[in-house]
């Protein structure tokens, strides 16, 4: 029935375009479609607008010399008039076309278009949107930093005002104090476990206020800060090391955030660089029957490799993970990085609790979706936690 109305509302659109295109809105005395549809289906003006947006996207026109010009998005119209796209994915694909450079030659936007259609064939318009940024950013944006340009040196800022007998405050803080800041927060931000009194009445900014006051609380009694994932409030930064020897271009946070290059050799230079490449006496990376819970190691190297939520179109980070045993514990499975895979909390409860199953292939995590979302049940992987 959705890929009906997805048929039906392609359909709609075409007409629309063929209206715009016939130049009808001017027969009927109207500026604009958009008032036509206003006083024929009393459609709201946003409303309208987008749709007479959309049209004009996925409809040929009509060029000065009375040659047909193809529609925008090809691509898209085909996908939709299939019925694999909804509107929502036409604003998602005509967004990220958007950020293509002005010098991006026929077949690059071309090419780049098919790769978003095919992201919104499997994902959401919002995971699309945010796939197909990412696309354009790594084929696009990815230059040399130049050499002689010296960065701005960042200015974090916190304002503090007392108003009547409380403090407010106010701060704007660089992106790799912001993930710090979160990863140290987050923790104590997490509701309370339902008990005799019911769930956790607080919402997440009382939570997150009375968690920011737990951690100033644990910050004058250094040395007792929370554990998360096996070890103290850590902050990961992936970055390729043939990069960070040549004095690297860009870094991702765990947050797939980017960060420039004076940050990540600042980093270099003050905090305690932990190695991926682990497996040393100090780190093993395996630790067999002796436990259930994830040592610092073995969490290290699943977080290096899954980078946040394994789960195919999950962008969690990998502070909002627990581990999971791919081949459980209960029946035999070991504790290692060979066996344990990143989930949130959700998509773990969904892999133990449905017909989802998680396979770790030469070292990567592949989901099984079950029979019924597809028969073949074909592997897939999170592209949104990829290296990029």
């Amino acid at each position: 029935m959705e890929r009906e109305d997805r048929v039906r509302a392609e359909l709609k659109l075409r007409m629309i375009g063929e209206m715009d295109r016939r130049g009808l809105a001017a027969e009927l005395g109207h500026k604009d479609l958009v008032q036509v549809f206003k006083h024929l289906v009393q459609w709201d003006t946003k409303f309208s607008q987008a749709k007479v947006a959309s049209a004009r996207r996925l409809t040929a026109q009509v060029g000065p010399s009375g040659a047909e010009i193809s529609p925008e998005l090809p691509a898209t119209a085909e996908a939709m008039a299939e019925g694999r796209l909804t509107e929502e994915h036409v604003a998602a694909v005509a967004e990220v076309m958007k950020d293509l450079p002005e010098d991006a030659s026929a077949e690059q936007t071309a090419e780049v278009e098919r790769l978003v259609v095919d992201f919104g064939r499997d994902y959401e318009p919002r995971i699309t949107r945010k796939l197909g940024k990412r696309l354009v950013y790594g084929m696009f944006q990815n230059d040399e930093e130049p050499v002689d340009k010296e960065p701005e040196p960042p200015v974090n800022k916190v304002v503090l005002r007392d108003e009547r007998g409380r403090l407010r405050f106010w701060g704007d803080v660089d992106p790799v104090i912001g993930a710090m800041f979160r990863a140290a927060l987050d923790p104590l931000a997490k509701p309370h476990p339902t008990g005799p009194e019911g769930p956790d009445p607080r919402g997440l900014v009382e939570r997150q206020g009375d968690a920011f006051a737990e951690l100033i609380n644990l910050v004058l009694r250094a040395g007792r800060l929370p554990e998360h994932g096996g070890e103290t409030v850590t902050m990961a930064v992936t970055v390729s090391y043939d990069d960070l020897v040549n004095k690297t271009r860009r870094a991702v946070l765990d947050n797939q955030q980017h960060i420039p290059a004076e940050d990540v050799r600042k980093l270099a230079c003050d905090a305690g660089i932990i190695p991926i490449v682990l497996g040393g006496e100090s780190q093993p990376l395996n630790i067999g029957r002796k436990t259930r819970a994830l040592n610092a190691g073995i969490r290290r190297a699943i977080v290096a490799r899954d980078h946040g939520c394994a789960f195919p179109g999950c962008d969690r980070p990998p502070r909002h993970c627990e581990g999971h045993h791919v081949r459980h514990w209960a029946d035999g499975g070991e504790t290692s990085s060979d066996n344990c895979v990143l989930l949130c909390r959700r998509h773990h409860d969904l892999i133990h609790h449905s017909d989802w199953e998680v396979k770790i292939t030469n070292g990567i995590p592949y989901f099984y979706p079950p029979a019924f979302l597809d028969p073949l049940r074909r592997p897939k992987r999170n592209p949104l936690h990829m290296a990029s």
